[in-house]
This record gives structure tokens, C-alpha cells and sequence, in this order.
């Protein structure tokens, strides 16, 4: 079939790849034509995930042609650019066709996730994509496991079948709210990780940070209307694991450099691409005020990257918390 992926970032890339490798007609397009240029001429990404495209990729800087009769759209790009996209892609695309998210974020100036604000502009069915994905994985074809969710469960299946291989298998969940919450809070805990390395904290710390981190990010969905149960699935403890333990993980790399005392901006220079747990800790530390959820290790992390507070002084406030019941986990 004929399929779209917009964003030509790690993810974009590695998911036309795959694609491609399926026999669909697959599409590529990039907002820079800078990078259009470059890979037009080379045929490889070599800024974004270091691997050439095949040939019967089709590339496209011009975002009508490239949705033009798609059957399928996948949004590959950040979080902050998906509300400009979805605008974009009003009234452009096929009343039938799907649309697929892989963006994983919550809008900060209106705190939506992300299937909520596309659907600000379209009225097509929304499959979110999510789970424990480092693209960089996906496109050696290393065996990986995600989650597909939507109130469409028929777009589900449908994108199951259309997406899924002996390398890349596919669960579907209706419990959308969750699904995108687990994939977007996962990347604060995963900062926090990586401050921990930073600091030269050990396992333990880890460990503790992740297991109640995972507690934090269940209170809020569960506020928010999602079932606890998501968060012990892929999109949930899944996603938290690869990304708060994985070298790929930019979020957990950017964390390492602000525990080794560099500033939130150099951290982000020298990872060079979006970390997506910046703006999701704004967004979710306004969240948990919003709901009155407690959300310690968020906002610890909220101090130490947008108020700079000293890492230290940050595990030790969590460290010396009123003592209580652990309740389940939870």
C-alpha cells in the first residue's frame, strides 16, 4: 500500500525502512531541504541514524506530494512539531486513510497529548504507535515488540497487519491515554537515570529511581483516566527499561551530562538532536499540580534542569521524604 512517514529523523528513517522492506510504497518526507538535498544525492542519513535508504524509497521536501493518495500517514516528527504538521495535513489527505503517531510528548503549551492534538485538525482514525522502540535497533531488524492504540480498534488491526513482521510484533490496546502518557513520562525518568549515572550513583539507584518512577507516572494516568494495567505493558515498564538503561537513549544521555555538572543547554548542544523529556517534565510537573498528583522524582528533575538546583540536593530530598507504605507499588 501506499504509506507516508513524515519526519526523516532516527525514527522516521528506520520505520520507512522497514516498511519498505515489507513491499509497501513508501514515501519519505522532510521538512529540511537541506537534508532532502543531501539525501537525494547520497541516499544516506548520515546525520540521523548513519544508514542508507533504499532506493525504492521515495523522498519528498513537498509535503502534499508526498501524503498525496496515502493509505497510511505516520507522524515521525517531535512532539513540538506535530500540531504544525497535522495543520498542515488538513483537508490533504484521504478521508479513509490512517493515521499513525509515533511521537512521543505532551504538548506544552496546551498539555494534549499528542493523538489529541492532531485530531484538532483531522478527523481520520489515530493509531498510536509506542513501546520500547530505539530505532537504531529496529532498522538492523533486531526482534522488538510495541503497542499499537486507538478508539478505532479496527485501524488497529489494521495497522497490525500492515506493519508487523518476524522482527517487529505488534500488541493492540484501546486504553489510549495510557499508551501515549507511559511513552512520553518514561523519558523524565529516563533524565533521572542518567543524572544518576552522572553523579556516579550505582544500580541501586537506578533500580529505586525507575520502580518508583513507574509509580509516579501510574498515579498521574490513572488520574488522567488510563488503566494502571498499561503501565505494567510495553508502553509502560517496557519503554521505562530501554530507555532509563539503553547507550541510545538520548534522554538518559543528556541526563549523564547534567549530572556530570554540565548546564541544560550544553547537554543539549552536544546530544545535537530533541530530547523529548525536557519538555515533557514542564508538561507533566503542571500536570501533576493540575490533577494534585504526587510526582517527587519529577519534580526534583523539574528543579534540577529549569530551576538549577544541585543534583545532590535533589536525591536528598527524595531520600529523606516522609516515610511511608509502599501501597502495591503504587
Amino acid at each position: 500500500m501506499k504509506i507516508a512517514v513524515l519526519g526523516a529523523g532516527s525514527w522516521g528513517t528506520a520505520i520507512a525502512i522497514h516498511l519498505n522492506k515489507l513491499n509497501h510504497q513508501v514515501r519519505l518526507w522532510m521538512r529540511s531541504k537541506e537534508q532532502f538535498e543531501e539525501l537525494i544525492a547520497t541516499r544516506h542519513n548520515s546525520r540521523y541514524l548513519d544508514v542508507d535508504l533504499p532506493s525504492s524509497i521515495l523522498l519528498y521536501n513537498d509535503l502534499d506530494k508526498a501524503v498525496e493518495d496515502s493509505e497510511v500517514v505516520v507522524i515521525a516528527v517531535p512532539s513540538h512539531a506535530v500540531r504544525e504538521v497535522s495543520e498542515k495535513l488538513k483537508g490533504k489527505i484521504s478521508k479513509n486513510a490512517i493515521v499513525v503517531n509515533l511521537a512521543k510528548g505532551i504538548e506544552t503549551s496546551s498539555l494534549k497529548r499528542m493523538s489529541e492534538v492532531i485530531k484538532e485538525y483531522l478527523l481520520n482514525p489515530v493509531v498510536v504507535l509506542s513501546g520500547p522502540s530505539h530505532a537504531e535497533e529496529v532498522v538492523r531488524q533486531i526482534p522488538t515488540a510495541c503497542v499499537l492504540a486507538s478508539e478505532d480498534v479496527k485501524a488497529c488491526e489494521f495497522i497490525q497487519e500492515a506493519f508487523m513482521n518476524e522482527t517487529f510484533r505488534l500488541y493492540v490496546n484501546t486504553d489510549v491515554i495510557g499508551v501515549e502518557l507511559g511513552g512520553a513520562l518514561k523519558n523524565i525518568i529516563a533524565l533521572g537515570a542518567g543524572i544518576s549515572d552522572g553523579l556516579g550513583f550505582g544500580d541501586n539507584t537506578k533500580a529505586a529511581l525507575m520502580t518508583r518512577g513507574l509509580a509516579e507516572i501510574t498515579r498521574l494516568g490513572v488520574a488522567m483516566g488510563s488503566d494502571p494495567l498499561t503501565f505494567l505493558g510495553l508502553a509502560g515498564v517496557g519503554d521505562l527499561i530501554v530507555t532509563c538503561t539503553s547507550n541510545y537513549s538520548r534522554n538518559r544521555r543528556a541526563g549523564i551530562l547534567i549530572g556530570k555538572g554540565k548546564s541544560l543547554k550544553d547537554a543539549l548542544k552536544e546530544i545535537g538532536m530533541v530530547v523529548e523529556g525536557v519538555n515533557t517534565t514542564k508538561s507533566a510537573y503542571r500536570l501533576s499540580q493540575i490533577y494534585g498528583v504526587e510526582m517527587p522524582i519529577t519534580k526534583e528533575i523539574y528543579s534540577i534542569i529549569f530551576e538549577n538546583k544541585n543534583p545532590f540536593e535533589a536525591v536528598y530530598n527524595l531520600m529523606t521524604r516522609d516515610k511511608k507504605h509502599e501501597l502495591h507499588g503504587i
